[in-house]
């Protein structure tokens, strides 16, 4: 695939993500149980090329046999998260594809939103300043959203003359915001503010641009020294259950927590709760 310059085809291959992994397209961090990934293309507004989504979809699907990384936080670089696909890297040589080419690079950035929601792993969003295009999709495919008040969120595909059914809006966002309210989003592409998210649900909570990565890590922390295999397991269950029935989604929690029931940390939190004692979790 000649466009996609440096790899010799970005959209394939996947390797085990782990505390060691030296990122190229972003910069990853890691401590305590907690990965940290920045965007880090600060004079541009840390868009996305074909390499960084192909890197990014990579390495959460490389998350899924990691047992070192408890909890992933996704922030950007330079006061921005992410200003969507880099308009001269990828939607110029995108005019230029077959349509296999194109059908292969938007189910590559389908893929970075499905690798997100299935790593086992709670990955909070700290989402500052332009939020936009497939940057306002993996803001959306985050368990949690931190943002500020300067946070703009913007899913413009209508604005490029592409349709806002790209990588999952459509079923993603009236689940979070309400059908309304996502389509008011998805045919204008006009912004979304900070406190317009936080009302709506998309934001969890608003903080200063200072606090903003301090305290999406300390949210983090907190969960990675909880039981991870059970926030793994409720992670699944907010996946599966809506493609079922009530019925069959009590079902499946009373499975889910048979499973957990026969964990470690199960009997650890009943032991510290007799001792009067906080538990200490093990992840198993």
């Amino acid at each position: 695939m000649k466009h996609f310059i440096g790899v010799s085809n970005p959209m394939r291959g996947q390797f085990v993500a782990t505390a060691g992994h030296v990122a190229r397209h972003f910069v990853w961090g890691f401590s305590d149980g907690v990965g940290t990934i920045t965007l880090n293309r600060p004079d541009r507004k840390n868009p996305l090329t074909f390499e960084s989504y192909a890197e990014l979809r990579n390495l959460f699907e490389g998350l899924k046999y990691s047992t070192d990384v408890k909890v992933v936080v996704v922030t950007g670089a330079g006061g921005n998260f992410c200003s969507g696909g880099d308009v001269h890297e990828i939607i110029g040589p995108l005019t230029t594809m077959s349509m296999p080419e194109m059908l292969e690079f938007t189910r590559m950035t389908g893929d970075l939103v499905k690798t997100m929601r299935n790593c086992p792993q709670p990955v909070i969003g700290a989402i500052d300043g332009i939020c936009a295009g497939a940057g306002a999709m993996m803001a959306l495919a985050c368990d949690m959203r931190l943002g500020t008040a300067a946070t703009k969120t913007a899913f413009l595909f209508t604005r490029v003359g592409l349709a806002g059914a790209d990588m999952g809006a459509c079923a993603l966002l009236p689940r979070v915001i309400g059908q309304g309210r996502a389509s008011e989003l998805l045919f204008t592409g006009r912004a979304m503010t900070g406190a317009e998210g936080l009302a709506w649900g998309f934001f969890n909570s608003l903080h200063e641009r200072a606090d903003l990565l301090p305290r999406a890590q300390a949210l983090a922390a907190e969960l990675a020294v909880g039981p991870t295999f059970a926030q793994g397991m409720t992670k699944t269950m907010l996946q599966q259950e809506w493609a079922m029935t009530i019925e069959q989604a009590i079902e499946a929690e009373a499975q889910a927590q048979a499973i957990c029931m026969q964990t470690g940390d199960f009997k650890r939190a009943y032991d510290a709760f007799a001792a009067k004692q906080k538990p200490v979790f093990e992840g198993n």
